[in-house]
């Protein structure tokens, strides 16, 4: 099964918590604190594996959690670190955030790797809140949350060659021919619903990678047919192989027509080197048209090549032809990573809204500083408070109308106001 798309949802590992904890030893009666910081959480890894070529795995899994941080030890131990949680997609997949639209990375190497969510620092313990008037602190933070993204992943099949044209044309027969690729052949359009790879041989130190790639009608590249889901997999071939029905009525308005949605989803298509060669040449009927359309072909600048990919007749002139023009193709340009340059969030930004039970405070600094509070410590919940008080939300709450007893909700946190 072919998939070149799919949304998954990733969420790097919680850091570990920090500790409360007190040295305790013979004979050393005020030890002191000594709880030990909690572990890095695990990030979310995405690395290119050659050996596949769709994305069907993410069929059956969509979501991905990498392991939290280990809590912090005694005797100022550090938790353990997670390991980051590695997940295989094929060479050529593009990531973008499904939320925003942002590119995040175009994966084209073996073993290049992109973290697509980091996870949470560690919660530090409490041999940090030690200061000269307060040498027992009953106070440490809970790890950080890590980061959650959706994801939205697409694959751009990456070949030498791509085999392009109206449905029947022959581009399956043709990859048949010429690779050890068994793509399914019949005499009906629409017969390839997904794109083929093949290898090709042509000699000791030859070799081409091409891509079939489903037949085209009018109108593709705003979804007629087949639409425009398997013209991305175009984008990355340098060299365009045009494949003519000789069994076609116009074979010249097919030609023209194919040349019209290539350049219409993509002007770059446009410019790739490009060979035209009118398949069926082992039919009479095909070789009585033959002398005509290419004659019309050359005064388009067009020197077309007649094959017959069934009797195997031309192909290996039209694969060195290929070859030829790769050597002298540009190579094909990965999308770029531009830096994306936004305004910073202002972290002391915060909305109040009037909710059923209470009042529910919108802030991401006390989002995240809630989840990182021990709230069975006094010391760590007056902090909290004071951090309300400093961000100007009490007194938000207050002219908001707030009453003694009255809810307020921050993040996954239930408070209950009290004056």
């Amino acid at each position: 099964m072919f998939v070149d798309e799919a949304i998954i949802k990733v969420k790097g590992g919680r850091g570990g918590d920090g500790m409360v904890h007190f040295h305790r030893e013979k004979y050393v009666p005020h030890g002191g604190p000594d709880g030990g910081d909690g572990g890095k959480g695990g990030n979310v890894v995405l690395e290119v594996k050659p050996t596949l070529n769709t994305l069907v795995a993410f069929r059956y899994k969509d979501r991905y959690q990498a392991q939290d941080g280990s809590r912090g030890g005694p005797n100022n131990m550090s938790g353990k670190s997670a390991p980051d949680l590695v997940i295989p997609v094929p060479p050529g997949t593009v990531v973008t955030d499904a939320e925003t639209g942002e590119l995040l990375g175009d994966l084209t190497q073996p073993g290049q790797r992109l973290i697509v969510a980091r996870g949470g620092r560690g919660g530090r313990g409490n041999q940090h809140f030690a200061t000269p008037s307060n040498q027992v602190p009953k106070m440490a933070e809970k790890g950080e949350p890590g980061e959650e993204r959706v994801l939205r992943l697409e694959l751009k099949l990456i070949a030498d060659v791509g085999i392009v044209g109206v449905p029947n044309a022959g581009k399956s027969s043709l990859l048949a021919a010429v690779t050890n690729a068994r793509p399914k052949i019949a005499d009906y359009p629409f017969t390839t619903l997904e794109p083929n790879l093949g290898v090709a041989e042509l000699d000791i130190n030859t070799t081409l990678v091409l891509a079939d790639i489903p037949g085209l009608i009018e109108g593709a590249h705003q979804g007629v047919g087949l639409g425009d889901a398997f013209l991305r997999h175009i984008q990355r071939t340098r060299v365009l192989i045009h494949l003519l029905d000789g069994l076609s009525e116009d074979p010249l308005a097919d030609y023209s027509q194919i040349n019209t949605e290539l350049a219409l989803f993509d002007e770059k298509l446009a410019e790739k080197p490009l060979i035209v060669a009118l398949n069926k040449i082992d039919l009479p009927e095909v070789q009585e048209r033959w002398p005509h359309i290419q004659e019309q072909l050359r005064k388009h600048g067009v020197e077309p090549y007649a094959i017959s990919a069934l009797a195997r007749t031309g192909v290996r002139e039209l694969l060195w032809k290929a070859a030829e023009m790769l050597q002298k193709a540009p190579k094909t340009e990965e999308i770029p990573v531009l830096p994306v340059y936004r305004p910073g969030e202002d972290p002391r930004a915060f909305t109040i809204e009037r909710v059923p039970g209470g009042w529910r405070v919108h802030s991401r600094a006390l989002e995240r500083a809630a989840s990182m509070t021990y709230w069975e410590y006094e010391a760590p919940v007056r902090r909290f408070q004071k951090l309300i008080e400093t961000l100007g939300v009490e007194e938000a709450l207050r002219k908001a109308g707030i009453q003694e007893g009255d809810s307020v909700f921050i993040g996954d946190y239930e408070l209950e106001w009290q004056d």
